[in-house]
């Protein structure tokens, strides 16, 4: 379990937490949903350790790796789709042919074997943004972290985008922690929901979603009525 416990965080004169406490579970999907500027990034950054709580604890994340998944692909351009992943690899596994394993298994995995050689200037929007999941998925991280990753793409390559998120999370058993604003993406791909809201920062909203993940859909009565619940604590 990663444990925030009352953590204080403000940036010059405008506090974005105070005695702030969370509990995330480890190898779920917890979503946070919420209005811009109410410390969802940084809640992010709070536990990669790109930030540092003023005061407070965070515990869970002894020896932990954290790796991304941006609203934006945030790919090497002058790489190839199978080096952007190759790059990051390099550090972590010495052997070429371990990575190459790797690599290739998660072009598959989000079905863009027969674009390793592409260049990202000739990738679409959401080849970009799924070879984006299979580079986040390839590296050995224990958290992985989601800023908004599907907010830039329009509804059918969202759904497909969402479908190769789903299939590497199952097969790799890492402790998620995704924000969005859309609610539809919340019900589909979370364990577990915390709406944020207030100034500085507090959960007004917590839900346990309990379909499985990956035969959910949005217009299931369940889902309907997570979703209503969820727009009367908005």
């Amino acid at each position: 379990m990663i444990k925030l416990k009352k953590i204080h965080k403000r940036f010059e004169d405008k506090v974005i937490f105070e005695d702030f406490s969370l509990d995330i579970e480890e190898h779920k999907i917890t979503c946070i949903l919420g209005p811009s500027g109410i410390g969802k990034t940084t809640l992010l950054k709070l536990i990669s350790g790109l930030s540092k709580v003023d005061y407070g604890i965070i515990t869970g994340l002894s020896d932990k790796r954290c790796s991304f998944i941006f609203q934006e692909p945030r790919l090497i351009p002058w790489l190839n789709a199978y080096d952007n992943i190759n790059y990051i690899l390099e550090s972590v596994y010495t052997n070429q042919k371990s990575r190459d394993s790797i690599i290739r298994h998660h072009l598959m995995m989000v079905g863009l074997s027969d674009d390793m050689n592409s260049y990202p200037d000739n990738l679409s929007g959401g080849m970009k943004q799924r070879l984006s999941i299979a580079r986040a998925f390839a590296y050995p991280s224990d958290i992985l972290l989601m800023d908004e990753p599907f907010n830039s793409l329009d509804m059918n390559l969202k759904l497909s985008v969402m479908e190769s998120f789903k299939n590497l999370w199952k097969e790799s058993n890492k402790t998620v922690i995704f924000i969005t604003h859309d609610i539809d993406e919340a019900i589909l791909l979370s364990n577990t929901l915390h709406i944020f809201d207030e100034n500085p920062a507090r959960i007004v909203f917590s839900k346990t979603i309990a379909p499985d993940i990956m035969t959910r859909n949005v217009n299931d009565d369940s889902l309907m009525r997570i979703k209503t619940e969820i727009l009367q604590n908005i």
